[in-house]
């Protein structure tokens, strides 16, 4: 069972255990389990764990959800937000005001992005961040009066926000499931998945694949009528897809050739979670024409998402035409100035303290140690890299094949670790795993021990329960 820690009083607990149920919609929630069972309510947390409303302590194996990198109680940032909340709560940043805040941390970016990406807009989180790309890529194109330029290309699987548009830049079909999508705005290619590449092809050949596909793509559409390809470094919510080496630089490549721009969707991969502030220059060779950031941009403390904009692009947007002057885009809560306030103090401490150096340092034990799970029964594959990783459940780790979906084996699995005192992420088939940037080796060895022991005991209920697996 879990450690144990502070509680409310039963009935409180019960209480708002109702409240929740009865009342709040919860984002990609199933109805009928929700219906029966309700949600887990986490009441506190401190460092790498969190606490239930009960007292019970939990690994937390998630990050909240892939944000809180500087790990959760942090005073410094609690007490920016009083401070900055005692100043300036709020002021609008539209046309002819800022904020020291707002001004500051746009500068901060410019600096941390790379080096020709030096204007920052700012949104209110990830999907904000790559809707407003899509807008101002539109409006780009259009000032060059390249009015055909207006598809996406996007990638199966890919994970980019759950906006009416960003939902329709998100590769993942569960997730459209009874929604509607723009029509013919985006198009996608595979999911770069070296796991499921075809038997017997080299992880090279299998990168030539993916980017004669991408290049297909685009002759397919007409060059003259696709305007950008969004992309994760790394897959995220999709399933922490690593793409094979080579695979961005080359993307980028084709990008150039049709006069395509380049997105980096570092909502996950920014801010240290794979021991760089921002990843897409020098882990993975691309200088993208956009960036966009949020999540560990502020820890998750406070919504906050920004989109850091090539200067040529910027050029364009703002040369002076007769009668189209404005920018005609934004949000009341844009350039918040508790929200810089908050991610300012966040990047300071994230510098100060080293934790890009410390994710640099540990990530390759945490992946090792993760690792070591590929021979317990179910484990198809582990994957993924420093503070961002993933175990795929099979039915077969010869063939690959899947458990059926009404079995749910990654909700099994995390519901075991829930017993134990872990939260990991199922998706699907999938856990994922994406602690806070602070965890210390025992704490990755605790972890993995508990996930170990928890695939291990939904595969004996598989096999009482009849269900083949080999």
């Amino acid at each position: 069972m879990p450690a144990q820690g502070p509680k409310f009083d039963c009935d409180d607990a019960k209480s708002l255990w109702r409240k929740d149920r009865d009342h709040l919609i919860h984002p990609f929630v199933h109805f009928p389990s929700f219906a029966k069972d309700g949600a887990l309510i986490i009441s506190e947390g401190k460092g790498a764990y969190v606490f239930d409303a009960e007292g019970n302590r939990y690994l937390d194996g998630i990050a909240g959800m892939w944000c809180v990198n500087i790990g959760h109680g942090n005073t410094e940032l609690a007490e920016t937000m009083a401070e900055q909340a005692k100043q300036l709560a709020y002021f609008n940043t539209f046309v002819d005001t800022t904020n020291p805040p707002a001004a500051e941390l746009a500068a901060k970016l410019a600096e941390l992005a790379p080096t020709r990406l030096n204007r920052v807009f700012f949104d209110t989180g990830g999907s904000a961040a790559n809707d407003t790309i899509a807008r101002t890529i539109h409006f780009y194109f259009n000032r060059l009066g390249k009015y055909t330029k207006k598809k996406f290309i996007s990638r199966k699987d890919a994970y980019h926000g759950s906006s009416y548009l960003s939902m329709a830049l998100t590769g993942k079909e569960d997730d459209h499931e009874g929604f509607d999508l723009p029509a013919d705005l985006v198009h996608y290619v595979s999911c770069p998945n070296p796991y499921r590449r075809t038997p017997g092809m080299t992880i090279e050949q299998y990168c030539d694949q993916l980017i004669d596909e991408f290049e297909a793509k685009i002759v397919e559409l007409g060059p003259d009528n696709v305007a950008a390809f969004f992309a994760e470094p790394i897959l995220g919510a999709g399933g922490v897809i690593v793409p094979p080496p080579g695979y961005h630089r080359r993307t980028q490549e084709v990008c150039r050739r049709y006069d395509v721009l380049y997105v980096s969707d570092e909502v996950v991969t920014g801010f240290g979670r794979l021991g760089q502030m921002l990843a897409s220059e020098p882990l993975f060779d691309v200088t993208p024409d956009v960036i966009t950031c949020a999540k560990g941009l502020t820890s998750g403390y406070i919504p906050l998402g920004a989109s850091i904009f090539s200067d040529e692009i910027f050029e364009v947007i703002s040369e002076p035409k007769p009668g189209a002057d404005n920018y005609n885009h934004g949000f009341t809560y844009s350039g918040h100035p508790i929200c810089c306030a908050v991610a300012l103090k966040n990047i300071e401490i994230i510098e100060r303290d080293r934790i890009c150096e410390h994710v640099q340092e540990v990530g390759p034990y945490f992946e090792k140690r993760l690792a070591q799970l590929d021979t317990l029964p179910l484990v198809g594959d582990v994957r993924g890299s420093h503070f961002m990783l993933c175990v795929e459940n099979v039915a077969n780790k010869q063939t690959k094949e899947l458990l059926p979906e009404a079995v749910g084996i990654g909700k099994r699995i995390s519901d075991h670790c829930e017993k134990r005192g872990l939260i990991v992420r199922p998706i699907g088939h999938l856990n994922v795993i994406s602690p806070p940037l602070t965890l210390t080796r025992d704490e990755i060895d605790e972890l993995v021990e508990i996930l170990g022991s928890s695939i291990e005991a939904t595969a004996d209920d598989l096999v009482r329960e009849g269900i083949q697996i080999d």
